[in-house]
């Protein structure tokens, strides 16, 4: 029944009403419509059912909005931007709560004699911890996260004479270039102390750093050019600033405090680091930065903080302090000695562990899963509220103030303020709540190691896989390196379209040997004066990297374009706002780089093209001709019920 519309109970004291028959047998109204109305009548309907019949035929029919169409893309919810501040307030309060939930510490370390003592340093603490954590070093020894080298790799890399691989070793990316060389500052994220250079002795067990990641206090943090302690008032009763001339004091760690504290790792704990992957938030992975301590569902559904409020380990869960997870060449659903917590018997990290392989009501949904990863669906935009890099070039690094100083320069991404230019680092390109690069994956990845000799000559237009994103100054004219290159296309069963952020810059490498050089950064040690940061010199900062590292360096270098994928698998908000059909079956739309797929709404066939409008002009030639039969024998019948009237009056 329309709206509005009156519906008229029929009395039943009413005389009936007189009625013919039509040809069908139906009662029929004694006023007989005029056949010609009906006709039309018809043929409008005919005509709606032809313009629902060509919206579905033609592809792109205007229907679907692309991304790059901001002004008239369906509008979003205003999402509110999570501050430090009120982050820290919405925390403090949840851990005020007087009833624990029941996966809480069954140990108060608070009244541990042991820990009731004045602290001088991170490893006087550990020794402390170790008198009943007597096996946790040990374990913490074997994984990734104390030797920065992947377990596995020496298994999945026998084509690389099964070297190590890990930020520890032969590894090199186009963020800070590599670890060698610049220990000091990049292990400012390391789970120990005092990895100052190739020295470092990882079997002591004192320098295994427990408080990174069992820290509730949240007031523990290592300094950043210390090789991973944190101040001590022993040192720096005063605290100690950090940038040098900016004024902001870090204060001493209160180690004793801190200690009576510790708990599960949080959030806060993981982030510590891996919100900073690459020297600054935001700058390595695009879907993970400061955002994800205190979320709210439009950033993170799973790790909503007044929702589900999943902490970093219910996904990634431990077996003696081996984090399930990736491991540069190895897919993290592989790991099948780890499950996500509840979820153990089918051994598996991924969204299928809790949803399942079928996990929409609409069927039609189900029919991507098995060539559409969940994320491409689920991760609308990465760097959701705080801004991503996705360019750094190297090659800008050097210049300084009409003063002769170093300089920053800033800039804004969405009312978020970015460094656009360091003079120690070069010149940056950052995005915030951008759609993602889309690429075929099976998990797996290659690497360009240090020493690998690289091709300088063919333009990336020509290297397989190499596309131009929208927020860079890629040059396709000229070389390319592929530092990591994702496995799976069109044609691999276990690959899946996925959501990635591709970060592209240049770097320098021996233009002579024809490999990614390692130049020193960082000031410290003997070398310091050769570092670039002090002297803003590549030949010489080349010179002192490659001989830490044991490399040969020609003495000729140059700057070259490389690139590094980084899958997506956090940041996914409310299903209200996954990706719509419209965005990706569309011309130009967000799979318009999808090679090797026929997808209904963005390609076109002539064949099925023709064949489809065929079907059409049948469809209205039948239904044309459907309705002139119609009309004739409705014009017969009527005549027919006009003398059968005649003769009835008479």
């Amino acid at each position: 029944m329309r709206s509005g519309s009156k519906r008229v109970r029929p009395n039943h004291d009413d005389p009936p009403v007189p009625t013919s028959s039509n040809h069908s047998g139906l009662p029929r109204s004694s006023k007989t419509p005029s056949p010609m109305r009906t006709y039309f009548k018809r043929l409008g309907l005919m005509a709606l059912a032809m313009g629902l019949l060509l919206l579905l035929a033609v592809p792109n029919a205007n229907l679907a909005q692309t991304t790059d169409d901001k002004s008239q893309a369906p509008s979003k919810p205003t999402i509110e931007p999570v501050t430090p501040a009120n982050a820290q307030v919405m925390e403090a309060g949840m851990l005020a709560d007087d009833n624990p939930p029941p996966t809480a510490s069954t140990a108060d370390h608070s009244k541990f004699p042991i820990l009731q003592q004045d602290f001088q340093s991170g490893p006087e603490v550990t020794a402390a911890c170790l008198t009943c954590h007597t096996n946790a070093a040990k374990q913490l020894m074997k994984t990734s996260h104390w030797t920065w080298i992947c377990p596995r790799a020496r298994q999945e890399l026998e084509d690389k004479q099964g070297r190590e691989v890990g930020k520890g070793e032969h590894i090199i990316n186009n963020f800070c270039i590599a670890l060698g060389a610049n220990e000091p500052r990049c292990t400012s994220c390391h789970a120990g102390y005092g990895w100052e250079d190739k020295n470092f002795d990882f079997t002591n067990e004192t320098l295994v750093d427990c408080l990174v990641c069992h820290d509730t206090t949240k007031s523990y943090k290592k300094f950043p050019v210390s090789a991973g302690h944190p101040v001590y008032a022993k040192d720096f009763p005063k605290g100690r600033e950090w940038p040098k001339g900016s004024g902001k004091i870090w204060p001493p760690a209160d180690l004793k405090n801190i200690a009576l504290n510790v708990g599960k790792p949080s959030r806060h704990n993981c982030g510590t680091c891996h919100f900073f992957g690459g020297g600054g938030e935001g700058v390595k992975h695009g879907d993970m930065d400061v955002s994800l301590a205190m979320p709210h569902e439009g950033v993170d559904v799973h790790m909503n903080a007044a929702g589900l409020d999943f902490k970093c380990t219910q996904c990634h869960t431990t077996m003696a302090h081996q984090v399930s997870g990736r491991c540069f060449t190895i897919p993290a659903l592989e790991e099948k000695e780890f499950a996500l917590m509840g979820h153990e018997s089918n051994k598996l990290l991924a969204c299928e562990s809790c949803h399942g392989e079928l996990p929409h009501e609409n069927k039609k949904l189900n029919d991507h899963t098995d060539r559409v990863s969940c994320q491409t669906c689920h991760i609308p935009t990465m760097a959701r509220e705080r801004p991503t890099k996705m360019w750094w070039d190297w090659s800008k690094a050097g210049e300084k103030s009409p003063q002769g100083k170093p300089m920053v320069k800033k800039g804004d991404v969405k009312g978020a303020t970015v460094s656009t230019y360091d003079t120690k680092k070069g010149e940056f390109i950052w995005v915030m709540n951008e759609t993602p690069e889309y690429i075929w994956f099976n998990g797996k990845m290659k690497h360009t190691f240090i020493g690998d000799v690289i091709d300088d000559q063919t333009p990336a237009s020509q290297v397989p896989g190499v596309m131009k994103g929208r927020f860079d100054n890629l040059d396709m004219s000229k070389p390319i390196v592929r530092i990591n290159i994702p496995g799976g296309d069109a044609t691999d069963p276990e690959a899946r379209i996925t959501p990635v952020k591709i970060h592209r810059g240049k770097q320098v490498y021996d233009k002579k040997r024809k490999i990614l050089a390692v130049p020193k950064l960082f000031p410290s040690g003997e070398k310091k004066g050769e570092a670039y940061w002090k002297s803003y010199d590549w030949d010489r900062a080349i010179v002192a990297g490659m001989d830490y590292i044991g490399q040969e360096y020609s003495g000729e270098y140059d700057f070259i374009q490389t690139e590094m994928v980084w899958p997506l698998a956090h940041m996914v908000p409310t299903a209200k706002d996954a990706v719509s059909c419209a965005e990706c079956h569309t011309d130009n739309g967000r799979l318009a780089s999808i090679q090797g797929v026929y997808m209904p709404g963005r390609d076109r066939n002539p064949i099925i093209d023709y064949v489809g409008w065929g079907l059409v002009l049948l469809t209205l030639v039948g239904a044309m001709f459907h309705g002139l039969i119609r009309m004739v024998t409705g014009n017969k019948h009527a005549s027919q019920s006009q003398s059968e009237k005649q003769e009835a009056d008479q």
